[in-house]
């Protein structure tokens, strides 16, 4: 065993610094493997023991131990696979076009005929939602390009949605165009989204539910805006895909938010989070395959013969694919139903719960993910309380505010709405006596909303990254 010493790091960042051995080389000798293996459980095991307790927000979309011991069972029959060698793996094929086919079902693409009779929904299988997202704003971007003959794309999409359109505007050169959003809807304003919409415009976004607030936007208004301009519409629902129609299926009111939108061209969804598969899957579909078509890359006269990909990734691993079909059809409706509805008795309890503390306010009518701000403390007091009782919020800005995500990890702990929420109370005390001092999360967040401050954060977390890839 090569684990050095067993005192608290004195980096938290790099716990592992000091205690096990570094490599800046390739070892001249290889390890023994049960050593190699030891190591890496002593990472695993003090890194799982953190949300296995239940206290983590989101993150960690785990259906059980057994299901991931199963799902890295699948995952060795096929982990030295590739989706792109066709000839060589065709089982890739087949199970990629059948996890494409039953999300497209599951997010009602099979009523798009009653729409148009030519849609046929499609779609590809993707290494995450950032991958599923910027492939939809290619295809956008191409699409309006050869159709429309738009050459300075621009892409409406809220202040809340997902960053990742900022890095596809980045990547591929199209202009987002953010609409913000304000108390106490916190949704996007369909006619602010109207009012942008310019002869570059070849898209709009909205969310379904955005990953701050876990709120679906006015969809059904932003489909009509997008059927009677002519542009697609894209809703990103990289979180709430694979568990609002479950939720729906409960009883719960959700607005429709998927391809029974008529004006709803393209959808993203990930089979890694709700959809309890291993991480590194996500979905997007298509109403039309002209659109899909926009995403896939060719490269015919390469020396090195035909080169083709259907998305941003070439090789994807065999295994994660094969793993997500495993998670799928061995769940099945009623597996997915069954976790909705532990997930949502969880949600409720805290729901209604932090509902009854005067100081909070609940932002909008969550569903899994419950946010929540207030007028009367500090709310990042509050998180640096909760971070001592063993709590992982996820620390909302613009206006201040936290939310918890409930995933699977939290109904295997019996009362923990009811721990989560007496600690909850000891926070907003305990932000009580902090009134007028700064916490020490307003270190990281008090910046933002400027143009230095945004200068300012950029440089810090680059430089963050710079430190953690460090020896």
């Amino acid at each position: 065993m090569t684990e050095k010493k067993t005192s608290p790091p004195a980096d938290p960042l790099k716990p592992y610094k000091g205690r096990f051995e570094s490599y800046d080389r390739i070892p001249s000798e290889g390890r023994d493997k049960d050593d190699i293996f030891r190591e890496l459980s002593v990472m695993a095991e003090e890194e799982n023991a953190r949300w296995q307790t239940g206290r983590v927000s989101g993150t960690f979309y785990h259906a059980g131990d057994d299901h991931r011991a199963y799902l890295n069972k699948v995952f060795a029959l096929f982990s030295h696979g590739n989706t792109i060698q066709f000839d060589l793996c065709p089982s890739m094929f087949k199970l990629e076009s059948e996890i494409i086919a039953m999300t497209a079902r599951m997010l009602n693409g099979d009523r798009v005929p009653e729409h148009h009779p030519e849609d046929q929904v499609c779609g590809t299988v993707t290494s995450g939602g950032t991958e599923s997202i910027l492939m939809a704003m290619k295809a956008y971007r191409d699409w309006a390009r050869q159709e429309k003959g738009i050459t300075a794309p621009e892409i409406i999409m809220p202040h809340t949605a997902h960053p990742a359109f900022d890095k596809a505007g980045q990547y591929f050169g199209i202009r987002m165009v953010h609409v913000p959003v304000s108390a106490p809807d916190f949704r996007v304003d369909p006619q602010a989204v109207e009012g942008r919409i310019t002869a570059d415009t070849v898209a709009i976004v909205g969310s379904a539910g955005n990953y701050p607030y876990g709120l679906i936007d006015p969809l059904e208004k932003l489909s009509e805006i997008a059927l009677t301009h002519d542009i697609g519409m894209h809703v990103d629902g990289c979180l709430g895909g694979f568990i609002l129609p479950w939720i729906e299926k409960l009883g719960y009111a959700i607005p429709p938010f998927d391809f029974r939108l008529p004006g709803v061209t393209s959808m993203s969804a990930d089979t890694h989070k709700y959809g309890f598969a291993l991480k590194g899957t996500s979905v997007v579909l298509y109403r039309r395959n002209i659109f899909r078509r926009h995403q896939y890359f060719n490269v015919p006269d390469w020396p090195g013969g035909m080169y083709a990909s259907p998305t941003a990734s070439g090789s994807r691993s065999g295994g994660l694919t094969a793993a997500t079909w495993a998670a799928m059809v061995y769940l099945g409706e009623e597996g997915y139903l069954k976790a909705a509805g532990a997930i949502m008795a969880v949600a409720d309890e805290i729901k209604h719960g932090i509902d009854a503390i005067p100081e909070l306010t609940l932002i909008g009518e969550p569903t899994f993910v419950i946010s929540f701000r207030s007028d009367e403390v500090d709310v990042y007091h509050i998180n640096d309380f909760m971070k001592l009782k063993g709590w992982r919020f996820n620390v909302l800005q613009l206006p201040p505010a936290l939310h918890f995500c409930v995933t699977m990890p939290q109904t295997f702990q019996p009362g923990i709405a009811g721990q989560f929420l007496e600690d909850l109370r000891e926070g907003v005390a305990y932000a009580q006596t902090r009134a007028g001092t700064p916490a020490e999360t307003t270190a990281l967040y008090g910046m933002a909303g400027t143009v230095e401050g945004n200068r300012q954060m950029t440089e810090i977390m680059y430089g963050f990254f710079d430190y953690l890839y460090a020896l």
